[in-house]
């Protein structure tokens, strides 16, 4: 399995962006891909995350109502639509993959991780 997450960048306060998953390498009908992110100093937290067969979603207190995660099943890419992003969102942003949705929060539980792509949001 491969991940490759794009989209990243510098933004203002109040701004958005969009990250970008795409998955190769297997089909994903019964796996959860989850995004996640690591601040400077900080320990790796999760964000969002979805199942790929029914599209459930999952946040993190922090993001919700403003982040949304979705997927497109026919390009295998799992994307974060990130709007009124505020300067604390500021972090290196990752992408992964799991089978299951047990633990969908707990970043050791994914199996497979993208490179990550870094957000900064200016104030």
């Amino acid at each position: 399995v491969q991940l490759q997450a794009s989209g990243g960048g510098l933004v203002q306060a109040g701004g958005s962006l969009r990250l970008s998953c795409a998955a190769s390498g297997r089909t994903f009908s019964s796996y959860v891909m989850g995004w996640f992110r690591q601040a400077p100093g900080k320990e790796r937290e999760f964000v969002a995350a979805i199942r790929w067969s029914s599209g459930y979603t999952y946040y993190a207190g922090s993001v919700k109502g403003r982040f949304t995660i979705s997927r497109d099943n026919a390009k295998n890419t799992v994307y974060l639509q990130m709007n009124s992003l505020k300067p604390e969102d500021t972090a290196i942003y990752y992408c992964a993959t799991k089978v299951g949705i047990g633990g969908y929060y707990l970043p050791p539980g994914y199996d497979y991780w993208g490179q990550g792509t870094q957000v900064t949001v200016s104030s």
